[in-house]
């Protein structure tokens, strides 16, 4: 998450999927870009496509996990005929739902039966992504992520890594209609040349 935001540019807006992805991004630091879908599971995609849609002079990033990202499969072939060239979709797969302890998600190889993980690049590659990436290595994700997060969407980037348990994970950043007050008001903003 640190690398991807690390050069944040001011046209960049966030949606992160709902668990350790949202805690990760506040922890970061709270952003006014930032639109938190707290107890939204399933959604981060189509919020992703709609801001994309809406605000087609922004990035749109939507970071979420592979157990978010598994409730809401059915996007990616939205998105894949809408073809947003400002959307990217970072998907971190862990192979567990980090936040409830750990459980595997049913994209983890030891709950299939033929023992393998769900492949989500293959299944972006499929619905019409435009770029498809996969990294399992920080080095290469490092290198890579400007050009690919920058870059003509609508791009889908499946990043292998490992459960971080007991992360001590912050709280949330406040309350939803404060949030996505905020949020609002800083497209505002932007729109008047404000921000």
């Amino acid at each position: 998450m640190a690398t991807l935001l690390a050069e944040r540019g001011e046209d960049l807006l966030v949606v992160p999927g709902l668990g350790s992805t949202t805690y990760d991004l506040a922890a970061l630091g709270d952003d006014d870009r930032n639109f938190y879908l707290w107890g939204a599971m399933g959604g981060a995609a189509m919020i992703g496509l709609g801001l994309a849609l809406a605000q087609p002079d922004k990035r749109v990033a939507v970071i979420t996990g592979d157990g978010e990202m598994l409730m809401g499969m059915g996007a990616l072939a939205t998105i894949g005929i809408q073809r947003p060239g400002n959307l990217a979709i970072v998907v971190f797969d862990n192979g567990v739902y980090e936040v409830t302890g750990a459980q595997p998600t049913l994209a983890a190889p030891p709950l299939r039966r033929d023992a393998a993980a769900v492949n989500f690049a293959d299944l972006a590659r499929a619905c019409g992504f435009r770029r498809v990436s996969t990294f399992d290595q920080i080095a290469a994700w490092r290198e890579n992520v400007r050009r690919i997060i920058d870059g003509p969407g609508p791009t889908f980037v499946h990043l292998l890594v490992e459960p971080v348990l007991d992360a001590g994970l912050i709280g949330f950043p406040g309350p939803s209609p404060d949030r996505a007050r905020a949020f609002r008001e800083q497209l505002t903003r932007a729109e008047s040349g404000r921000a």
